[in-house]
């Protein structure tokens, strides 16, 4: 039996399969709210359980069976947001998160704003205490009530909505569906009445027509536009790609491949971003050299194209034609700066990169119908030999792509997250599930949760890819709980802590403050120090019913200890590694590990 044979078998057990409910003509406002989420299919609900949607939860159990959908318990609202939100990575569908009125969105909140961040559609549910005063319980259900709940996250959801009746919550439901899966996606909010909830009705009000209410289908751009943008890039000398969000696709994946090569456009990836192409392609560069070169750019969406212009130029004025793709504008607001600064642009095509990318290639074959000749691939950094971990004193992440590396020896992997301190060239990424991307909005403890749903996703998926997350120590601890819920629900993922015991990306900070005012950096630690004592992170792991190995601190013993957790991970269980690395990093001192010097 295989991995994907073991993990379906284990996903069919006993554990969360109720006892059948007796024959019952009785039916309750939370049975239509409920029969409206397996309508549209919505395969898992996590959850945090509170009182403000008992009624949905009984609905969920009793009426539905807990399947289609089914709950995932989780050990705090963050986590269950998270997990949805990796489901979300793989798969670019929506599952449902639920979280207890007031408190519980408090919070989910950060999740949500890394889902709208990374653009990734989530169905955040939520519920309040009676909004009639007289049917409230005392105490509780006055500080578990608010008015406008939806304020909470309304500058970083794309719709909210409370619904006041049975149809308007299945409308409601239905509405904000289509609304996180049209582009550009994101988490959207439905809070339901407790009352609402509880109140019992005569019948089952007909449901809608689901394939009537389906998301828009991204359209290709057409017209002039096109035909500048491609004139642009046929013209061009040195021309250049960004290649930044995209979908998980292998057709988008290989349109996106033809495009640079019809081009002959160097491409440029960014790890913000998951996969979008192949980083072993001749095309394939990095640094910031080829930007500054270019003399026509085109973004497919890339994330902060301003920031990266400027950057790349020092400030100086970018003199390349700018042709942008995407969406992203019509989910800008005034509260979230996460839309970046502002681009010089001269060809804007208001379209999805997916959608664009078949247009534009067929207007640069119109054009020019014979390719240019690839270039020769060049000498591409990678991790250092097998022979370096006899020698090195220490562990440094590239160390932690050579064990792994040699252990899987190519065998399908995901990447779900890499650490700040993972450089480029360690790992190759041939295929759009090969890596995932970050958590899209910067906050520290969404790795963990992420993680579970991206390998909830492929699990289902049937797929034979073994599903890995390089996290810090930082991320792993504020969210070490969402493993739990992997344990229980039989979901296999390989956890690799890059342990440098410190918030080390905020040591540097605190460094350059000092060197700046001409103070002491050593003192840098102070306050982002994890240590003394130091945290048994595979005791942690244990403790959920994980595999733990660790800490490993002898750059010798990394190979059997990835051995130990591949095989561990492909007999369908949760194992973390926690791997003691050396507390700092930089770019030249990854760099010449990369390179092999000492």
């Amino acid at each position: 039996m295989d991995i994907a044979e073991k993990t379906a078998a284990a996903a069919g057990n006993e554990i969360d399969r109720p006892v059948p409910s007796a024959p019952s003509n009785r039916v309750w406002g939370s049975d239509a709210i409920a029969a409206m989420l397996r309508e549209l299919d919505i395969p898992y609900i996590a959850l945090n359980p509170g009182a403000s949607y008992r009624g949905i939860h009984d609905s969920l159990v009793n009426y539905l069976g807990n399947t289609r959908p089914r709950m995932l318990l989780c050990l705090h609202e963050e986590s269950a947001v998270a997990l949805a939100h990796g489901y979300a990575k793989v798969t670019g569908r929506p599952m449902a998160a639920f979280v207890h009125s007031n408190v519980g969105l408090m919070h989910a909140t950060m999740a949500i704003f890394n889902a709208w961040c990374d653009r990734a559609p989530v169905l955040v549910l939520g519920a309040t205490g009676p909004m009639d005063s007289t049917r409230r319980r005392p105490w509780i259900e006055w500080i578990h009530t608010a008015r406008d709940q939806g304020a909470l996250i309304r500058n970083f959801t794309k719709w909210d909505d409370q619904p006041a009746s049975i149809g308007s919550a299945q409308e409601a439901i239905l509405r904000a569906w289509m609304i996180a899966n049209t582009e550009p996606r994101g988490p959207v909010y439905v809070n339901f009445d407790l009352a609402l909830q509880e109140d019992e009705i005569t019948e089952l009000p007909p449901m809608p027509t689901v394939a009537r209410h389906a998301p828009p289908v991204a359209p290709e751009p057409a017209g002039p536009l096109v035909r500048q943008a491609a004139e642009l890039l046929v013209g061009a000398r040195r021309p250049l790609i960004l290649a930044g969000r995209g979908s998980r696709d292998p057709e988008a994946w290989q349109r996106r491949v033809a495009l640079a090569e019809a081009i002959g456009a160097r491409v440029v990836t960014d790890r913000k971003s998951g996969a979008t192409f192949p980083t072993d392609h001749p095309l394939h560069v990095g640094g910031t050299a080829p930007i500054v070169e270019a003399d026509v750019i085109l973004s497919l969406d890339w994330v902060d194209l301003a920031g990266t212009l400027r950057t790349a130029h020092a400030g100086k004025p970018v003199t390349a034609k700018i042709i942008q793709v995407s969406v992203d504008q019509y989910v800008h607001n005034g509260w979230s700066m996460d839309y970046q600064g502002l681009p010089p642009v001269d060809a804007y095509l208001l379209a999805e990169p997916d959608a664009a990318a078949p247009a534009l290639l067929a207007a640069v074959k119109g054009l020019r119908p014979n390719a240019p000749p690839l270039p020769e691939p060049g000498q591409r950094p990678g991790p250092p030999p097998l022979s370096a971990l006899e020698t090195a004193p220490v562990i440094q992440a590239p160390h932690i792509a050579t064990a792994l590396g040699h252990v899987l020896a190519n065998a399908p992997t995901t990447m779900i997250r890499l650490p700040q301190s993972w450089s480029d060239g360690l790992w190759e990424f041939r295929h759009p599930l090969d890596y995932l991307g970050t958590d899209g909005g910067g906050g520290i403890g969404s790795g963990p949760g992420m993680s579970v749903g991206a390998a909830l996703a492929l699990r289902d998926s049937g797929s034979e890819r073994l599903p890995v997350a390089v996290l810090g120590d930082g991320d792993f601890l504020m969210g070490v709980t969402a493993l739990w819920t992997a344990v229980r629900n039989s979901v296999p993922l390989l956890v690799i802590v890059a342990n440098n015991r410190s918030f080390f990306n905020d040591e540097l900070h605190q460094e350059r403050v000092a060197l700046q005012r001409g103070r002491p950096p050593e003192n840098r630690w102070i306050g982002q120090a994890i240590r003394d004592p130091d945290i048994d992170l595979a005791t942690m792991a244990r403790g959920q019913g994980c595999t733990g190995i660790g800490p490993v601190e002898d750059p010798r013993k990394l190979v059997p200890a990835m051995r130990e957790a591949v095989a561990a991970v492909r007999a369908g269980k949760v194992c973390v590694v926690d791997v003691r690395v050396a507390p700092g990093y930089s770019a030249g001192a990854t760099a010449a590990i990369m390179q092999h010097t000492p």
